[in-house]
């Protein structure tokens, strides 16, 4: 990943989980905190799989940051739906 102080992480996370939150729909908590951790969950899940199972050493620059914290964020967001769907007395179901 790249060099980057934690504003730059943060301001990854935010862009990351707001991306991951319009493509997936009902998966996770919402607002700007929630994008933010989100894709901050999302940054570290991505940079983990880029690296551990694709051996890529970082990513490029803040694009290629974004793009892994997104699908990181976007993987985050469907164990998140999935978990509320098995609960039974999610948001959805309530009316």
């Amino acid at each position: 990943m790249p060099h980057m102080d934690i504003l730059g992480w943060i301001v990854v996370g935010l862009l990351a989980g707001a991306l991951s939150n319009a493509v997936v729909k009902g998966g996770g908590p919402r607002g700007c905190l929630g994008n933010v951790v989100i894709g901050v969950l999302g940054g570290l899940l991505g940079g983990w799989f880029a690296t551990q199972e694709l051996h890529m050493e970082s990513s490029h620059g803040f694009v290629g940051a974004l793009v892994v914290a997104f699908f990181g964020a976007v993987v985050v967001r469907l164990i998140l739906d999935a978990l509320e769907g098995k609960s039974g007395g999610g948001r959805r179901g309530s009316r």
